[in-house]
Formats: C-alpha cells, structure tokens, sequence
C-alpha cells in the first residue's frame, strides 16, 4: 500500500497548480450544491424539474466534472437562496 501511496504522490507532483486548483474548485461547487440539495431535501429529478434542467445534468454537476457558467451558478443561488460561491476583491 505504501508503494502505491508513493506513486500516487509522484504522479500528482507533476500537476500543475493551476488544474490543482480547478479540479478542487470544481469539486467543491458540486459538493456545495449536494449539501444544498440535502438539506432541501431534493433528490436529482426534484432539483432538475425545479430548474428546467435534466436529471442527467445535475448528475453530471454533482460528479465534479461540469464547467459551470455564470448564469448556471446564479440560477442555483436564486434556487437555493444561498451562494453556491463566494468571491473576494
């Protein structure tokens, strides 16, 4: 197990910072809207007939892997009532 650990460690050495940041950016939103959905207690077809969406997408949104837009992180805040993110200048 050690060894794999290793390799593993090596492997993400060799990513940059920026895609670093963008992936745990990207699994924090949708861990952010699963919280949401929780708490509202939505499931996925709830949330996508709510928003006119499908449930595929939001199972798309909710794996980490979905760029999400400005007006798609805006029309979830509206929804929700809560920030999805929240920005510093």
């Amino acid at each position: 197990m050690k060894e794999a650990k290793d390799k593993y460690k090596k492997m993400v050495a060799y990513v940059p910072d920026e895609i670093k940041a963008e992936i745990n950016l990207s699994f924090a939103i949708s861990d952010r809207i699963d919280s949401l959905m929780h708490e509202k207690g939505l499931s996925k077809k709830q949330l996508a007939d709510a928003i006119g969406k499908r449930p595929s997408e939001i199972t798309k949104w909710l794996s980490g892997e979905h760029n999400f837009t400005i007006a798609t992180l805006s029309k979830l805040s509206t929804f929700f009532g809560q920030p999805i993110i929240t920005v510093s200048c």
